[in-house]
């Protein structure tokens, strides 16, 4: 298990590359939640998600042959493996599914990256990813299953907190990448949600059965949350640090999204707006004096989308 330590190492390598996104400290009352609320704009972020982070770590921690990487993704890392690819002088092939979005696949292919869509979900991605890299000789980007990968996803925990102060973080889970570093850098001093929809209840599930189970992925974020089973490595950050585990309906994500865009045209995919749909729709509950935050992770949609 990664640590604090490891995480802190990974931002001082990232930082020149990433950007300092910006926090919104709003009062109690706003989007109808009586808690102070915090929320991080991490959509900012190069490549439009949190995924730069990681990316760029795997990247720069690495030794990169001159086939270059490769990477398996719904959308988002692999956008974020292409243009830090691109960005360290880097060949970069892209493996994603069928279901990806269409400005997902457009933003991969501005980042000069060769995209692959092949297969129904991204199991099906990863396994022919894997393939190719194993033909090429190319580096594996992994999405999440990877500490170095989530050592730096873990810096914006780190960063967050530096910014704001808050008793709870509410985190979108897919692979539990994201969970994992944010858990992993500052879990032993802040309570950590986890946030799922109920088509991708990947984490829940696994919390359920005390292992990494495969669950069936459906619904309104399948392309960024939409890993068959969470991550082995990730799920042990996760049993020992996530506080509670909450799911939310397709319809909450979208009422979250058109909220975000009304009360502050702010652009979020639905796993982006994940976390906030569960304060919302009243799948977390904040106690009494809670201090709550949470993470727009990601915006890599069509933003006709979300209006």
């Amino acid at each position: 298990m990664i640590s604090r330590k490891e995480v802190e190492a990974a931002w001082g390598l990232i930082r020149p590359h990433v950007r300092r996104t910006p926090v919104l400290e709003l009062g109690p009352g706003s989007f109808g939640i009586a808690a102070p609320l915090a929320l991080k704009l991490e959509a900012l972020q190069v490549s439009g998600s949190f995924k730069g982070r990681g990316a760029f770590h795997k990247l720069l921690a690495s030794k990169v042959p001159a086939a270059g990487i490769v990477a398996a993704s719904g959308g988002n890392h692999g956008a974020a493996a292409a243009y830090a690819a691109r960005s360290l002088g880097h060949k970069a092939e892209i493996f994603v599914p069928t279901i990806a979005a269409p400005a997902k696949v457009a933003r991969l292919q501005s980042y000069s990256a060769i995209v692959h869509q092949i297969g129904a979900v991204y199991a099906e991605a990863r396994a022919a990813s894997e393939k190719h890299a194993a033909e090429t000789g190319a580096l594996i980007a992994p999405a999440y299953e990877d500490p170095v990968v989530f050592a730096g996803a873990g810096s914006v925990a780190l960063e967050f907190a530096e910014q704001a102060t808050f008793d709870t973080l509410l985190v979108a889970v897919g692979g539990g990448g994201l969970i994992a570093g944010c858990a992993a850098a500052i879990g032993d001093q802040v309570k950590i949600v986890a946030v799922e929809t109920e088509g991708t209840p990947t984490l829940h599930e696994a919390l359920k059965a005390g292992k990494p189970v495969d669950v069936t992925i459906s619904g309104i974020a399948a392309d960024a949350l939409g890993a068959s089973r969470i991550g082995t490595p990730n799920f042990e950050i996760a049993q020992k640090l996530v506080r509670e585990s909450v799911l939310v309906s397709d319809d909450a994500v979208r009422t979250t999204q058109r909220a975000l865009w009304e009360a502050l045209r702010l652009v979020a995919e639905p796993a982006g707006a994940t976390g906030l749909a569960a304060l919302m729709s009243g799948a977390y509950r904040p106690a009494a004096g809670e201090r709550v935050a949470t993470l727009i992770c990601g915006a890599n949609t069509d933003p006709g989308s979300v209006g």
